[in-house]
This record gives structure tokens, sequence and C-alpha cells, in this order.
């Protein structure tokens, strides 16, 4: 029995000595280990992700898009590129149809001219006014002194008629008296040459000395009446020069009715700078607008969309192309409830292509969202899409342009 025993062991250690094989009843069982320690081990990083300072996260590539809008209306006229096409700042991709545009430049151009036209006018009238403004006040000096000359000269020669007037009277009645005595002497001479007590001669010298004094009787009533008639034409003159004193304050109004106009003249004169300035405005406004109707690219980018074509007519602030700048793609991911309080805004992070899944770009994370959504719809399994989870942004440093908005990604966020 003893020997039986021993050969039996013999026979079984004879195998694992020669070919270290073990039996077929072992091999499934290794392998079930196997698969379950694999499985295990996945399966424990499915429950405990980032255990070793990392976090993966899945996602879609996606980017800041730039909707590019007429901001002023009117029928395009051609557009430059299409969906997939590259451009690069400042290259012209849409022209508006500026026909009406010009025509109002054309109509501002015209007020701008009118206003022009009219400021120069008022400036001339303004000008001529303050000429005629110098006359009248000089008319106005010259009709004050000539007033005061011809009343004071007027004055005077009716004064000075008034004193011939009485001196012709005083020189009449002189002579009136001088008759008088040459009449009784006549008279005297008459009777004594008759009775002869005096010579012829005597009495025909004293004929003759009444002659004279009738004679000078009558040049001086005529004097006289010469005298009244000049008096009372000096008084009509006064009279007249009197009548000057009406004149400065003619002049005078005159120099207010032009002063008034010149007033006027020149609120015309600010209202037509204010005119032109105005026009001015709105000529550098249409300027803008047409400006506006050349429509460059503000980015380096691709054309993510083209929502109208040549010929559409468009309204201000409809969206004509889309663009993307490939140099600010980032991947937009999402992650489970209970892990978002391992991530941060600022925690480094590399970005994985499928088409470089070894090759890890540089990224960090930019955007958390402050509240929790549901998996977006795109999962296709119901009970992932009913996971609270928080979306997050991680910003490509250097994308290269390999990263193109649409395109699956993974992302591990370094969590130490």
């Amino acid at each position: 029995m003893h020997r039986r025993c021993k050969q039996k062991v013999k026979a079984t250690a004879s195998p694992r000595s020669s070919g270290h094989t073990l039996p077929p009843v072992f091999l499934p069982l290794a392998i079930a280990v196997l698969v379950l320690s694999v499985g295990g081990y996945f399966l424990w990083r499915w429950l405990h992700p980032g255990e070793a300072g990392r976090l993966h996260v899945s996602g879609r590539i996606e980017g800041y898009e730039v909707n590019i809008g007429a901001k002023i209306g009117g029928r395009v006229d051609f557009i430059a590129v299409r969906e997939g096409d590259t451009v690069t700042t400042g290259q012209p991709i849409v022209k508006i149809s500026d026909d009406d545009i010009q025509a109002q430049l054309r109509g501002a151009n015209a007020r701008l001219q009118k206003a022009v036209d009219q400021r120069e006018q008022a400036q001339d009238q303004i000008q001529v006014t303050k000429s005629q403004i110098d006359e009248a006040n000089y008319n106005f000096h010259q009709a004050r002194q000539d007033m005061l000359g011809r009343i004071t000269q007027a004055t005077e020669q009716v004064s000075a008629s008034e004193a011939q007037l009485s001196q012709a009277e005083a020189d009449l009645k002189q002579a009136q008296y001088d008759l008088s005595l040459a009449a009784i002497r006549k008279e005297r001479y008459g009777k004594l040459v008759a009775k002869g007590a005096v010579m012829q001669d005597q009495y025909d010298q004293a004929a003759t000395t009444y002659d004279t004094a009738a004679a000078t009787v009558a040049a001086r009533q005529a004097a006289v009446e010469a005298a009244r008639k000049q008096l009372s034409a000096q008084k009509g003159f006064l009279t007249q020069a009197r009548a000057t004193r009406f004149n400065p304050p003619i002049r005078s109004a005159q120099v207010d009715a032009l002063e008034k106009q010149e007033k006027l003249y020149e609120a015309q004169l600010r209202a037509a700078a204010k005119e032109i300035a105005n026009a001015k405005a709105a000529v550098d406004e249409i300027k803008a607008n047409i400006s506006y109707l050349n429509i460059n690219s503000p980015i380096n980018g691709i054309t993510t969309a083209r929502a109208v074509e040549p010929g559409a007519v468009v309204v201000p602030g409809q969206t004509v192309l889309s663009l993307i700048n490939l140099d600010t793609v980032y991947l937009r991911g999402y992650v489970p409830e209970g892990q978002i309080g391992r991530v941060r805004v600022g925690q480094k992070a590399l970005v994985y292509l499928d088409s470089a899944p070894k090759k890890g770009i540089d990224g960090q994370v930019i955007e958390i969202d402050p509240v929790a959504s549901f998996t977006p719809e795109n999962i296709y399994f119901r009970d992932d899409r009913v996971k609270q989870v928080f979306g997050i942004k991680i910003g490509i440093s250097h994308p290269g342009g390999f990263c193109k908005p649409g395109m699956p990604a993974d992302a591990d966020i370094v969590t130490e």
C-alpha cells in the first residue's frame, strides 16, 4: 500500500516536472480569475474615477461662434465664402447693395450745400447791414448837428430881422416927424412969401425939404414893410429848422431797425451753422453706413453657416454668415454630480482627439456650469440620460487647427 501511494505521487509529479503544464481543470479557472480581475479593476475605476489624480471626461469640440450680420439692411450683392471655407481677419466676405444709401448721401450733400449757401448769404447780409448801421448812425449824428445849427441860425436870423424891423420902424417915425416939421415950415414960408416977408428961395428950400421928407417917409415905410416880410420869412425858416428836430429820432429809429435786422441775420447765421453741423453729421453717418455695407471678417477662422444667398434682402441685425475661430475652441464635457467637487476653474487638463489618442493637447478648465442638469439627449442610454451632471468647458491652449467644432474628444483633468 505504501508503494502504491508512492507510485501515485510519482505519476502525478512527472508531468509537472517534464512540461510545467496545468491540468485541464485549472485552465478555465485561471481564465475566469483573470477576467474577473480585469473586470473588477475597470469596475473599480468606473466607480472611483480619478483616484490616481486624474478625472476622465468625454465630450465634443465646440467653439465661440461669431454671427456676422448686416448693420444696414438691403439686397445682398455677393458672399465670398461657403461653409467650411477659411477666412482671415479683414477679408471681404459680404457686400450689400448701396444704391438706396447712395441716393441718401446725395440728398444729404445737397442739404449740406444748401446750409452752406444760407450761411454765406447770412454773412453777406450781416456785412451789408453793418454798413447800413454805420451810415444810419452817421446820418443820425449829422441830423442832430444840422438840427441844432439850423435852429440856432434861424433863431439868430429872426432876432436880426426883428432888430431890422425895429430900426426901420424907428426910422419911419423919424422920417414922419421930419415930414411933419417940413410941412409946417413949408406952410409958414408960403404965407411969408405971400406977404413978402421972406425971399422966394427960402420958400423953395422949405418946399424941397418937405418933398425930401415925404420921400424919406415913403422909403422908410417901404423899409418897414420889407423888414416885416424879412422877419416873417425868418420865422418860417425857424419853423422849418425846428421841424428838423424830428430828423434825429427818425435816424435813430432807422438805426434800431437795422440793428434788429442785424440780429435777425445773426440768428439766421447761427441756424445755418447748426444746419451745417447736422448735415455734416448726416453725411458722416451715411458714409459710415456705406462702409458697413462692405462686411469684412473680424477673425481668423472657418465658416460654419451661410444663412442667405446673393440676391436676398436682409434686415439690420440679420445673420448672414457664422464663423468660428479655431484658435479659441474648447472641449464641452459633462462631469457626474458626485465628482464635480473635484473640479475647479483653472485646473490643467490634457485633451485627446480620436485622430491622435495618445497625444495630449494642453488645456485647462475655464468654466463650470453653476447648476446641474440632466445628461444631454445625445447620450443613447436612458439610464445615463437621467443622471445629474455638470457641464464644463476645457479651453485648449494651442489647438493648431487640428481641433475642429463637432469632433468628439476626451480629456483628463489633473485633480491633484
